[in-house]
């Protein structure tokens, strides 16, 4: 049995994950703050920005996980481009929100995950879902494109530690592209003036070039299940594959 681990499985990347990894008869564990229904997903309704909770959630999710396990893989997914706006005229409320979702809860639920498993002898996968914001710098993105390039930063570190590990987690950060999901929207929707690169994104949209969840989903578990996923190292981008 294989066991998938996906935040933000309400919407977008994250559901079509749940949906497809859960009719091909994984066990799969979805959190969202808003609970869907998909034959296979076992749901578990937590908001990740309360972080003070996460460390609990995991140990508990793992302990109730099948006891015939061959792999545990968690794929931080959850996360928001707001705010989206210069800095000097942003919400510090905002970005602390931002900085909890997309970073903190991530490293949160890695920490505890490698913990929870170190003794387990299966296969272990970690995967954070990144964005090319974390290697380019964005005006308007000041809390998306940190939080993104810590991600980033934050698996090369883990890749490092656990090359020394007796039974060692797998880790990436993988961009997956511009998909078509309510964050294009969100962006979309933004000012001019809090986002100067608001045209470009909506032409994205208009000459079709976005590219589907479900499409996405499906490439990002052909690249999951790949035997060479170890040798990608912990910085990847999907278009690449």
């Amino acid at each position: 049995m294989n066991v998938y681990i996906i935040t933000g499985v309400s919407k977008g990347i994250g559901f079509e994950l749940a949906k497809q990894l859960g009719s091909e008869g994984h066990f799969v564990i979805g959190i969202a703050r808003t609970i869907s229904k998909l034959d296979g997903v076992k749901f578990i309704r937590a908001d990740l920005s309360e972080t003070e909770k996460l460390e609990a959630l995991m140990d508990e999710l793992i302990t109730v996980s099948p006891r015939e396990v061959v792999s545990f893989t968690l794929i931080n997914n959850a996360g928001m481009v707001d705010p989206i706006g210069i800095m000097g005229a942003i919400n510090a409320e905002d970005i602390t929100k931002a900085v909890a979702l997309n970073l903190t809860a991530p490293m949160i639920l890695s920490n505890t995950f490698i913990g929870a498993l170190k003794n387990f002898k299966g296969v272990k996968r970690i995967v954070n879902i990144s964005s090319g914001a974390g290697r380019n710098a964005y005006e308007g993105w000041g809390a998306y494109c940190t939080t993104k390039a810590g991600l980033d930063h934050f698996s090369r570190v883990v890749a490092l530690e656990q090359g020394n590990a007796e039974h060692p987690v797998d880790i990436v950060s993988i961009a997956p592209g511009i998909i078509d999901t309510g964050m294009q929207e969100t962006i979309r929707g933004s000012k001019e003036e809090a986002f100067p690169l608001i045209d470009r994104f909506i032409d994205y949209k208009e000459k079709g070039l976005l590219s589907s969840a479900e499409q996405t989903a499906g490439q990002l578990i052909a690249f999951m299940v790949n035997e060479d996923f170890k040798t990608v190292g912990a910085i990847a981008d999907l278009r690449d594959f």
